[in-house]
């Protein structure tokens, strides 16, 4: 795992209680009301993405795309993982600062913090 702001500040939310990972985490989370922010990994599967983009679009929360699955699940303690969901909102708000997305709403256009490409979410 490479020593990154962001995947910092996941770890310190993860030992803080205030993450979830995994699909079906995520998907509840969503629904549910209670994320913050989405973050899925960039290596994650088309259909995967597609489903992730959807869902967060529709209930509007704010989704990065960010990292690899391998990271995603290394900075929380955790194997492999195509998304990681923050419950908290000043961590979201850091996260999104660190990725210097400022807080837009779902579906729009964010900066990739890894190579500055503009990707449409």
């Amino acid at each position: 795992m490479k020593n990154d702001a962001i995947l910092s500040l996941l770890g310190l939310a993860a030992k803080g209680g205030n993450v979830l990972s995994g699909g079906f985490q995520t998907e509840t989370a969503v629904k549910s009301g209670r994320a913050r922010l989405v973050i899925a990994a960039r290596d994650a599967s088309a259909g995967s993405l597609k489903k992730i983009r959807d869902m967060c679009s529709y209930y509007k929360v704010p989704l990065l795309l960010y990292g690899n699955r391998e990271d995603l699940g290394a900075c929380i303690g955790k194997a492999l993982r195509t998304s990681v969901v923050l419950t908290d909102d000043g961590l979201a708000a850091a996260v999104l600062k660190k990725a210097g997305a400022g807080a837009p709403p779902a579906g729009a256009e964010r900066r990739d913090a890894r190579n500055g490409e503009n990707e449409s979410i």
